[in-house]
């Protein structure tokens, strides 16, 4: 659902889903609200946004493919492989300091996990062949 940040002039902003269509004898009855706020540095002084989406919106329109199956157990694989590295002790060392030695260097990972998550993503498709 949606948080909303409150001060003494009121309500500042409000970011997430206002409403969502409720399934009723296997349809839906409503449809989506969704707002936003834009939290980057900006000049631009509109930084809330109002959507509205019909209650089907998000329902997938085509077959998922092949393509996207694979690319969906690479996710799975090499998120699991990151969580279990991360926690690994007897690696960890070896693999900071590694991050480390590549971070300012030119196109090197600037935090931790996206450094694992390039490592074990690049073993995963090593052993994908």
């Amino acid at each position: 659902m949606a948080s909303a940040i409150v001060s003494a002039s009121g309500i500042e902003y409000i970011k997430g889903a206002l409403k969502k269509p409720k399934k009723v004898d296997g349809h839906n009855h409503g449809n989506y609200m969704i707002m936003t706020h834009r939290e980057a540095p900006t000049t631009n002084p509109n930084c809330q946004r109002l959507y509205v989406k019909p209650a089907d919106a998000y329902k997938r329109s085509t077959p998922v493919t092949a393509d996207e199956l694979a690319i969906r157990a690479r996710f799975t694989a090499v998120s699991r492989a990151v969580a279990v590295r991360a926690k690994n002790m007897s690696t960890y060392q070896t693999d900071y300091a590694a991050f480390k030695a590549q971070k300012d260097q030119p196109g090197g990972r600037k935090t931790f996990k996206s450094y694992l998550w390039q490592v074990c993503g690049e073993a995963y498709d090593e052993s994908q062949g």
